[in-house]
C-alpha cells in the first residue's frame, strides 16, 4: 500500500477491492461501487460533520505552547460541549509525525489552558500524561464559536498540505460532532446515491462520533476507539427491519456505523433507534448481529480498524488482503482507495430476523 497524501475524496482513478462471502477477491474501479451491491442491499452510512478538532494554545502555569486534539464527549448534545476528553501534544504541528511530538509539559488538575479565544481548565489527568478531560468556560454558543474561528482539522504529517474543513466533510455531512471524517463516506456522491436508488438499493444514515485513529503512542492507540456517542434514527432502524425482512444484506459504510449499529444490538440481539454510547470493541470473537458487508478504507495490520475487520473475515483471509492490495498499489489512509469486505459464510452467523428488531 502506498499513502495517499492529497486531499481529493473522489480521485479518478480510485480502486475497490471487493471480497465476497466465500473470501475471494476481486478488483474494480470504485466509480462502479454500484456493481458490487444487490438489488435489496440496505446501505448504511455516518451523516456526521467534522469538528474542527486541533487548538493549538498556551499552557499556563508553564507558558509552554501546546495543541489539544479533541477525542472524545459524552453525548451528540448541541449545547454538550463543555467537557471533552483530549490528547495533549508538546509544541509542533502536524508536520511532525505524531509518534515524534514531544510531550506535554506536566499537567494537572487545575491547569489553565489557553487556546486561542477559548479558556479551559484541566479537569483530571486520566493515568497517562497525555490524556486528560478538560473543560470549557464559557456559554456553548462561545465554545462553539471559540472551535470554528481558531480550531482546525486534526491531521496527520503523512498530508503535505494543511487541511481545510471543507477537506474533511463528507458529501452527506450532516451535524459537526465527528473529530476524524467518517472518510469511509468520501467514497459516496450524489451520482452514486441516485444509481443506488435507480437499482432497488435502499440508502440510510446514522451519527456517530467518529474519534481519533491515532495518538502517537502505542499505550495511548491500545486505548482505541473511546467511547463514541451515537443515534440511530428511527426510519434507519425501520429500513433496517425491511431489509431483514427481505432478506437482503446490511452494508455499513465505516468502521463507525458498524460499531453504532452492533452496540445497539450487543445486549440482545435487538437493534434500538435512539441515542447511545458505543462501548463495544469489535474484533476476532464478536458475534456480528446487524452488519454483513462493510465498505472501508484500507488498513495495515496492527490498527483498531484492521481488527474490526476480524469480525467479517478471518486472518488467512485478511492477510491475502494485504498482499492483494500491496501487489495493486493501493492507497491507504484517509484519502485512499477502498474496500467492500462481505462477512465471511465459514464466520458465525448472528443476523437477526426481523421478529428480533425493535425500536426502544
Amino acid at each position: 500500500m502506498i499513502v495517499a497524501g492529497q486531499a481529493l475524496q473522489r480521485a479518478p482513478g480510485a480502486k475497490l477491492l471487493v471480497v465476497d462471502d466465500r473470501g475471494r477477491i476481486a478488483h474494480a474501479p470504485r466509480s462502479a461501487m454500484v456493481d458490487s451491491l444487490r438489488r435489496g442491499d440496505l446501505v448504511i452510512a455516518n451523516d456526521a460533520a467534522t469538528l474542527p478538532a486541533s487548538l493549538h494554545g498556551v499552557h499556563e502555569p508553564t507558558r509552554a505552547h501546546i495543541e489539544i486534539r479533541l477525542a472524545a464527549r459524552r453525548s451528540l448534545a448541541v449545547d454538550d460541549v463543555k467537557e471533552f476528553l483530549a490528547i495533549v501534544f508538546g509544541n509542533g504541528d502536524f508536520r511532525t509525525r505524531t509518534e515524534d511530538r514531544p510531550p506535554p509539559p506536566r499537567l494537572a488538575s487545575g491547569d489553565r489552558l489557553a487556546l486561542g479565544p477559548l479558556r479551559a481548565i484541566v479537569q483530571c489527568v486520566l493515568g497517562h500524561p497525555r490524556l486528560i478531560t478538560l473543560r470549557f468556560e464559557g456559554s456553548p454558543a462561545a465554545i462553539w464559536q471559540g472551535l470554528a474561528h481558531h480550531g482546525r482539522p486534526i491531521q496527520y504529517a503523512h498530508m503535505a498540505t494543511l487541511l481545510e474543513l471543507w477537506d474533511v466533510w463528507t458529501p452527506i455531512a450532516g451535524a459537526p460532532v465527528a473529530f476524524e471524517p467518517p472518510s469511509a463516506s468520501f467514497a459516496l456522491d450524489w451520482r452514486t446515491l441516485a444509481a443506488m436508488r435507480r437499482r432497488g438499493i435502499v440508502f440510510a444514515t446514522l451519527t456517530h462520533t467518529a474519534g481519533i485513529s491515532s495518538t502517537g503512542d502505542s499505550e495511548l492507540d491500545a486505548l482505541l476507539p473511546f467511547d463514541e456517542p451515537y443515534s440511530i434514527p428511527e426510519r434507519t432502524l425501520r429500513a433496517v427491519m425491511r431489509t431483514r425482512a427481505q432478506r437482503g444484506r446490511v452494508v455499513a459504510v465505516g468502521t463507525t456505523v458498524v460499531r453504532a449499529l452492533e452496540d445497539s444490538a450487543a445486549h440482545d440481539g435487538k437493534l434500538r433507534a435512539g441515542a447511545g454510547v458505543a462501548t463495544l470493541r469489535i474484533g476476532e470473537s464478536t458475534r456480528l448481529k446487524i452488519v454483513d458487508a462493510i465498505l472501508t478504507g484500507t488498513h495495515p495490520p496492527g490498527t483498531s480498524h484492521y481488527a474490526l475487520l476480524r469480525a467479517f473475515v478471518d486472518e488467512p483471509t485478511l492477510c491475502r488482503v494485504t498482499r492483494e492490495l500491496d501487489a495493486h498499489a493501493y492507497r491507504t489512509h484517509e484519502f485512499g482507495d477502498s474496500m467492500l469486505v462481505e462477512r465471511s459464510a465459514r464466520q458465525f452467523h448472528a443476523t437477526c430476523g426481523a421478529e428480533a428488531l425493535t425500536a426502544a
